[in-house]
């Protein structure tokens, strides 16, 4: 571990190989296609290793559709909740497949998007979901996202090949099962129109207790249904899950009022934002929840965000200026979501291989904060 830079996010080769595998195998057995969603996992340093497991990637944006051009060497499935007039051109001709968001965005650039050789599909809305936390609910009523049912009574636009929805966030496989039966209940008249359905993201198939046996189940009695339909998968969470940490540093410990902080170099708000957005309580390797006559602390961030901190953990010795902190889990919807908010310095990033040696990929420093400014 000392030969780890602080802060520094890690990935462990062996672990992500894990769960691709894991993902390759479902892929296999349920003759579907599933892809990686950049706006969950976007380490391109790895992406040498998911290629030897996975074909395509899905993008949320121009960026990302380059990403996958020039760093994965494919085109992507895009979705973007709406199109950037100038960005138009070369989304399209990085992109394989997209779904518009609305039939305005279908009306406006389908032409154009098909010119590029591109299958046009459209993001629709089941009305139903399980995902409790309201910010990341695409079904929740009002929703931006996706096309509602009483917009397609009449059929699907001339042109149009698939259909897309996303309903689920670290969901299991009986939850697709119910968002499944909503979506045919509301678009299953259009079905036999179509020639592929993306199935969006949150599955978390490599989520330990997932019942892959049930989705395997689910997604061939689908396609059982409709044997003419190409199913698409996009899961972001699914790959990394579970394969990497991130490496912080006690720069200090203050006592307020009975209750003694670490100030850490790393921030939940800069670094770990969904923690304050999901909220959850990330563990941290050999701490435990807080508990009496032991070592209890808030988890200070290194921001002046007063709201930068996590309470509580217990340790089993006082911590000390200079002990390393390693936050689990932390390879997910981090690093694609990291600010320099307050200037704090960005992360390392790195690679843990399997031949059990650190490989360092990325350092930031001055340039990549003054870079994203002017």
């Amino acid at each position: 571990m000392t030969e780890i830079p602080s802060p520094c996010y890690v990935v462990e080769e062996t672990l992500l190989r894990r769960n691709l595998a894991l993902i390759s195998g479902v892929a296999q057995r349920a003759d579907v296609e599933i892809i990686l969603a950049f706006k969950g996992f976007a380490m391109w340093g790895v992406f040498p290793i998911v290629k030897e497991y996975i074909r395509g990637a899905t993008a949320s944006s121009l960026h990302e559709a380059r990403l996958c051009a020039e760093e994965f060497g494919a085109k992507a499935h895009v979705y973007c909740p709406a199109i950037v007039p100038h960005e138009a051109h070369e989304l399209f001709g990085l992109a394989s497949h997209i779904s518009f968001n609305s039939l305005t965005q279908y009306e406006m650039w389908g032409d154009k998007a098909r010119s590029h050789g591109v299958s046009c599909g459209l993001r629709v809305n089941p009305g139903y979901s399980e995902v409790q936390t309201e910010m990341y609910n695409p079904c929740a009523p009002g929703s931006r996202l996706g096309i509602s049912q009483e917009h397609l009574s009449n059929g699907l636009p001339e042109g149009i090949e698939g259909l897309h929805f996303h309903a689920l966030c670290e969901n299991d496989s009986h939850a697709l099962e119910r968002v499944l039966q909503a979506f045919e209940a509301r678009f299953g008249h259009v079905l036999p129109k179509v020639k592929w359905v993306n199935m969006g993201g949150g599955h978390l198939m490599t989520r330990q207790g997932y019942d892959l046996d049930h989705l395997v189940g689910v997604l061939g009695g689908f396609k059982a249904k409709y044997p003419h339909l190409q199913v698409i998968m996009e899961p972001g969470s699914a790959f990394a899950w579970q394969t990497g940490y991130l490496v912080g540093t006690v720069l200090d410990v203050v006592l307020n009022h009975g209750i003694s902080t670490a100030m850490m170099d790393v921030s939940f708000s800069a670094h770990m934002p969904d923690c304050l957005e999901m909220p959850y309580k990330p563990a941290i390797r050999g701490a435990v929840g807080p508990q009496p006559h032991t070592y209890n602390y808030r988890i200070g961030g290194t921001t002046c965000l007063s709201g930068d901190y996590m309470s509580e953990y217990a340790f089993e010795k006082p911590l000390q200026i200079g002990d390393r902190l390693v936050f689990e889990d932390m390879a997910h919807y981090t690093m694609v979501k990291t600010t320099f908010f307050n200037g704090v310095n960005h992360p390392s990033i790195g690679i843990w291989t399997k031949d059990d040696s650190f490989v360092p990929i990325r350092q930031f420093g001055y340039e990549d904060y003054r870079g994203k400014l002017s």
